[in-house]
């Protein structure tokens, strides 16, 4: 199902999508204390990341959130429309009993 997938891949993202922040953060700090330019890069890196993992986790969460409710919403469309034709099969087996007379 497209909505289980969306909230585990939420769920992996946010609990594994920020495994290396702390890692790149201490990187790039000492980078730049010793003056590579590198360690600037580092940063931009790791806040464009964040800011992407942010967007995905976002959309995760829509997707999982709005599939949950349109299940929920239509969960006894089934039953109706099982209960509608059945009606109708009962109708037309009546027709035909007719017809047989």
């Amino acid at each position: 199902m497209v909505g289980d997938s969306a909230y585990k891949l939420l769920d992996r993202l946010g609990s594994r999508g920020r495994d290396a922040w702390s890692s790149s953060q201490t990187a790039a700090s000492d980078l730049k204390t010793q003056g590579f330019a590198l360690g600037g890069g580092l940063d931009r890196i790791q806040e464009r990341w964040e800011a992407q993992l942010r967007t995905l986790l976002d959309a995760c969460g829509h997707i999982s959130n709005h599939l949950d409710f349109t299940r929920n919403t239509h969960k006894n469309d089934d039953h109706h429309v099982y209960g509608i034709i059945s009606s109708i099969a009962e109708l037309d087996k009546g027709f035909d009993d007719g017809r047989r007379s």
